[in-house]
């Protein structure tokens, strides 16, 4: 295979490979139902007069499926930690003991459920266009190359379609993954 080809079919698979990275960081975000120590990933709190991540001013645990506990490294920061997770519109209702924050996760109603399936799926069909996108990148390059002849054109450009089909099926089962973990109650 030719050395130009073969560095637009890797830089495509690169551009592919970002995608499904994004989409997978994504769907991180998106709860279903368990609680996890990712769901406070975007709460920023006050520390000293600048906005830092909760995840380096404390230490975030879940002792079971419903409950996040939010251990502050130094005591003084309890406030601005329940009031970082207030700003950040989770939806979680922190309860300050003194000494941690405890979060109870409320369950998902249905609705609710359904409109995470929907965002997620949402995230999905923007990775799809990512790895569209990649597809016609590779493709204007094959084309424009005046270096390669016309099989070596088609045949790049037959590998360059299963490689989309192929992140294409990928993104898809990610998909289906999260959906159930979503709609499972």
């Amino acid at each position: 295979m030719n050395e130009e080809v073969q560095f637009i079919l890797d830089s495509a698979k690169e551009s592919m490979d970002n995608a499904l990275k994004h989409l997978e960081k994504q769907l991180v975000n998106i709860r279903a139902g368990k609680a996890s120590p990712a769901m406070l990933g975007s709460v920023m709190v006050n520390y000293y007069g600048s906005q830092t991540p909760l995840s380096q001013v404390s230490n975030i645990n879940t002792p079971d499926g419903r409950t996040i506990t939010v251990q502050p490294w130094e005591r003084g920061m309890l406030q601005e930690i329940e009031k970082g997770i207030m700003i950040a519109n989770l939806g979680f209702n922190p309860m300050n003991n003194g000494e941690t924050i405890i979060i109870n996760v409320p369950p998902l109603t249905e609705e609710r459920r359904r409109d995470l399936a929907k965002q997620a799926k949402a995230e999905a069909e923007d990775a799809k266009i990512g790895v569209r996108s990649a597809r016609k990148d590779a493709n204007n390059e094959i084309k424009k190359s005046e270096d390669i002849s016309e099989d070596l054109k088609k045949n790049a450009e037959i590998d360059i379609q299963e490689l989309t089909d192929k992140y294409v099926r990928r993104i898809d089962e990610i998909l289906e993954i999260k959906e159930r973990e979503i709609m499972t109650v």
